[in-house]
C-alpha cells in the first residue's frame, strides 16, 4: 500500500506536519527493523526516483551513499542528523534543478521567436542570456 501511495503522490514526503516535522522523521527517530523498510522505499521513491527522472546522474550516486548511510546508522541522533543534511542537500539539488529547467524553456522561447534581449533579430542565440533572465 505504501508503495501506490509513493508512487502516486511522492511529492507528500517533503510537506511538513503541524510540528515542523517530515512524515520521514518519525520513520527515523521511532527505529524498529519495520520502519527501516519503509523509510528505505520512501527514500527511494522521494530522492532517488526523482533524481533518476531529472537525469542528474552525478547527484544519483551522492545521495544514494547518503540514504545508505542513513539506513546503516545505528545511532538516532545521528541518524536524524544524516537524514536532515540528505533532505538539505536534496533540496539544493531541486533548486538547481527548477532553474536549469526554467533557463532552458526560456532559451527555447527565445530560439522560437527569434529574438535577443537586446531585440536585434538573430539565428544563434546566447543561452547565457536566458540565464541572465533568471
Amino acid at each position: 500500500l505504501l508503495q501506490v501511495l509513493l508512487n502516486k503522490f511522492p511529492y507528500l514526503l517533503g510537506w511538513k506536519d503541524a510540528n515542523g516535522k517530515l512524515a520521514m522523521e518519525y520513520l527515523v527517530t521511532n527505529w524498529t527493523p519495520e520502519n527501516k523498510i519503509l523509510l528505505e522505499m520512501a527514500l527511494q521513491s522521494w530522492m532517488l526516483s526523482r533524481l533518476t527522472s531529472w537525469g542528474a546522474t552525478s547527484c544519483i550516486e551522492v545521495m544514494r551513499n547518503r540514504v545508505e548511510d542513513i539506513l546503516a546508522e545505528d545511532d538516532e541522533g545521528r541518524r536524524t542528523t544524516l537524514f536532515l543534511e540528505t533532505c538539505s542537500i536534496m533540496k539544493q539539488y531541486e533548486n538547481v534543478e527548477a532553474i536549469s529547467i526554467l533557463e532552458m524553456a526560456l532559451w527555447k522561447g527565445q530560439l522560437e521567436r527569434g529574438w535577443s534581449n537586446d531585440g536585434a533579430d538573430r539565428e544563434a542565440l546566447d543561452r547565457g542570456e536566458c540565464r541572465c533572465v533568471c
